[in-house]
C-alpha cells in the first residue's frame, strides 16, 4: 500500500538520462519505488499521464529567508516545483545571530530580505534557526552561514583585519554552524562588514568548513569584463588553500570571458560551480550601487546621519556625476515608507522628477526615509547579452539559482518566474532539453549542498515531487508586474505531502529545516 501513488507519466528522473514511462510510488516521506505497479493500492493516486514527473526543484540562491515565515504557502516558489531552498546568502543573513547582529541584518538587508516580522520565532545559531522552519513552511530549507555575521560577532564593523585571536573565534563560530547542519558559508563582498573580510580571512574560515564537505558560495567582488577574472582568481585561491568546493552566485557575465575560464581553473583542479537566474536585470538594495562604502561606514545608523550632512551631499555630487552604475534607469522596487510609496516602480530619474529633487538628493532622502530598506531593480552591465545568459546555463558547472526576492510592489520578476522560464522558454526554445533541464535545476543544486536524498526520483530518497506541463509550464511575471505567479505545474509533493494537488493549493507545511547529510 503506497501512500501516494504518481501514475502514467513521463519521469525525469534528475539524473540526465532520457525520460522514461513510469510510475512513482511513496510511503510516507519516501520515495519507494519507481516502476510499474498496476495493480497496486495507494490511499492517494495522482494520474499524471501526459505530464512530466521530475524531483523537486533546489533554489540554490534564493533571499526566502524571513519571507516563508511571512508567507509559509509561499506560492511563488510551490507554483514553479521549487520543493528546497538555499538560504543565508551574501554574507549577510538571519543566523547565527545574536540579538545585537540579527537586529542590524534585519535592517540591512530588509531590501532583499525583507524585514517581516516573526512572532513567537526565536534563533541564535544554525540549528535553532533551522527548527524555526519544521512543519511551520511548505517546503524545505538549507542554509549557508554568512561571513558578515560571523565577523560581526567577533569584531563589529571594524574594516580592518581580524586579530589571530579574533580569528579563533570567528573560526569557531563556523565550525559550531557546520556542526549543526549548515552547508557551507557564504560571503557578500559588497555588503557590509562581509566585503571587509580579505582573502586571507576567507581562506582561514573555509578551512573550518572543508571537513564537513562545506562549499564556498560567493557573491564576488566584481562581475564587470574589467574586474571578473581578477574576482575570480581570489575565489580560486580561497578554494585551493582551504581544499572545501567553490561556488559562484548570481554569475551575471559576459559568457565569452568567464567560461574560458571557468573551464581552466577546473581543468586546473579547482572545484569550482555557479547558479545563474535568466534575466538581464538584477535587484539589490539601493544603498549598495548607490552609495560609496566609506559613506556607510560605521552601520545604518551612521549613514543614515551621515546622508544629513550638507557636507556629505556636497562630496556626493562627484559621485553622482560618475556613480557606479547609471542610476537614471534603477527602477524602485520596493520603498517600504508610507509617504514615499508613490514611487515604487518609478525609475530613479522619473521619480527624482517627481519629487522635484536632483537624482542625488532623492537617493539620499528616499534611504533615510526607508532606513535604508529601498530595493531596486538595475540592469546588468550593457555588454551582456541574451546570448550570455544561453551560454552560461548550458554549462556543466551551471546550477539554477532565481536570486529570489520577495519585497515590495515592484519586485523583480525572477523570484516568480525563473524556473519556470527555464523550464518553459528556454526548453521550448531548443536551449536545453528538459532531461539537462532537471538536472541543473534538482540534482545538482541538491548535490553541490550535501542533500544527499534530494534532487533525484529514486528509491530511498525524499519524496519531494514535481508534476508539471512541458507543453504549458511557462513564467508570467514583468519587471512592471512582478508577483505574476508562474502556471503550468499541476502536483506538489514535499516530504511526500501534497501542498498543490491538480493545481490547487493545500493547506499542508510539511516543509523542514535541512541538516547538510
Amino acid at each position: 500500500m503506497f501512500d501516494v501513488l504518481i501514475t502514467g507519466g513521463k519521469v525525469v528522473d534528475g539524473s540526465g538520462l532520457p525520460w522514461f514511462l513510469a510510475d512513482v510510488g511513496v510511503v510516507g516521506d519516501r520515495i519507494t519505488d519507481v516502476g510499474r505497479f498496476p495493480g497496486a493500492e495507494a490511499k492517494v493516486r495522482i494520474d499524471a499521464a501526459g505530464q512530466v514527473v521530475a524531483p523537486g526543484f533546489v533554489d540554490t540562491h534564493v533571499h526566502g529567508d524571513l519571507a516563508l515565515f511571512a508567507d509559509p504557502l509561499h506560492e511563488p516558489a510551490i507554483r514553479q516545483g521549487v520543493t528546497t531552498y538555499v538560504i543565508g546568502q551574501d554574507g549577510v543573513a538571519m543566523a547565527p545571530a545574536s540579538p545585537a547582529v540579527l537586529t542590524y541584518m534585519r535592517q540591512y538587508t530588509a531590501g532583499f530580505n525583507g524585514n517581516f516580522p516573526t512572532p513567537g520565532l526565536e534563533w541564535s545559531d544554525i540549528d535553532s534557526y533551522l527548527r524555526c522552519f519544521d512543519g511551520r513552511v511548505a517546503m524545505n530549507v538549507c542554509t549557508l552561514i554568512p561571513n558578515g555575521n560571523v565577523r560581526m560577532e567577533v569584531m563589529g564593523l571594524q574594516m580592518r583585519p581580524p586579530t589571530a585571536d579574533e580569528l579563533s573565534k570567528m573560526r569557531r563560530i563556523v565550525r559550531e554552524g557546520m556542526e549543526q547542519g549548515a552547508v557551507g558559508l557564504s560571503s557578500g563582498l559588497d555588503y557590509i562588514p562581509s566585503l571587509y573580510a580579505d582573502t586571507d580571512e576567507l581562506a582561514a574560515l573555509c578551512e573550518e568548513i572543508a571537513p564537513f564537505g562545506g562549499t564556498y558560495a560567493t557573491h564576488m567582488r566584481g562581475y564587470m569584463p574589467a574586474t571578473v577574472i581578477g574576482s575570480m582568481a581570489e575565489v580560486a585561491a580561497i578554494q585551493r588553500r582551504s581544499g572545501c568546493a567553490a561556488h559562484i552566485s548570481h554569475f551575471n557575465s559576459v559568457a565569452s570571458i568567464v567560461l574560458p575560464e571557468v573551464d581552466r581553473l577546473r581543468a586546473d583542479g579547482v572545484d569550482l560551480t555557479y547558479d545563474l537566474y535568466c534575466y538581464l536585470y538584477g535587484s539589490t538594495i539601493l544603498g549598495m550601487i548607490a552609495l560609496p562604502p566609506e559613506v556607510q561606514r560605521g552601520g545604518i545608523a551612521a549613514t543614515l546621519e551621515r546622508l544629513t550632512f550638507p557636507s556629505t551631499r556636497a562630496e556626493l555630487k562627484a559621485w553622482f556625476a560618475n556613480p557606479r552604475v547609471p542610476l537614471e534607469g534603477v527602477r524602485l522596487g520596493s520603498v517600504p515608507a508610507p509617504e514615499w510609496k508613490q514611487y515604487e516602480g518609478k525609475t530613479l530619474g522619473e521619480a527624482s522628477e517627481m519629487a522635484g529633487l536632483s537624482l542625488g538628493d532623492f537617493v539620499c532622502d528616499v534611504l533615510i526615509a526607508t532606513g535604508m530598506a529601498t530595493n531596486c531593480v538595475v540592469a546588468h552591465h550593457s555588454s551582456r547579452t541574451e546570448t550570455d545568459v544561453i551560454e552560461l546555463m548550458r554549462h556543466p558547472a551551471m546550477m539554477g539559482g532565481s536570486d529570489g526576492i520577495y519585497v515590495g510592489g515592484f519586485p523583480h520578476p525572477r523570484g516568480t518566474g525563473c524556473y519556470a522560464k527555464y523550464l518553459g522558454h528556454y526548453v521550448r526554445g531548443g536551449h536545453w532539453s528538459l532531461e539537462q533541464a532537471v538536472r541543473h535545476l534538482a540534482f545538482h543544486g541538491a548535490r553541490r549542498h550535501g542533500l544527499k536524498d534530494r534532487g533525484l526520483l529514486a528509491r530511498g530518497f525524499a519524496a519531494d515531487v514535481v508534476v508539471f506541463d512541458p507543453a504549458t509550464i511557462a513564467d508570467r511575471s514583468t519587471y512592471t508586474a512582478g508577483r505574476e505567479l508562474a502556471t503550468g505545474v499541476r502536483d506538489v509533493l514535499v516530504n511526500g505531502v501534497p501542498v498543490l494537488r491538480d493545481g490547487e493549493r493545500t493547506a499542508s507545511l510539511p516543509g523542514r529545516g535541512l541538516r547538510r547529510n
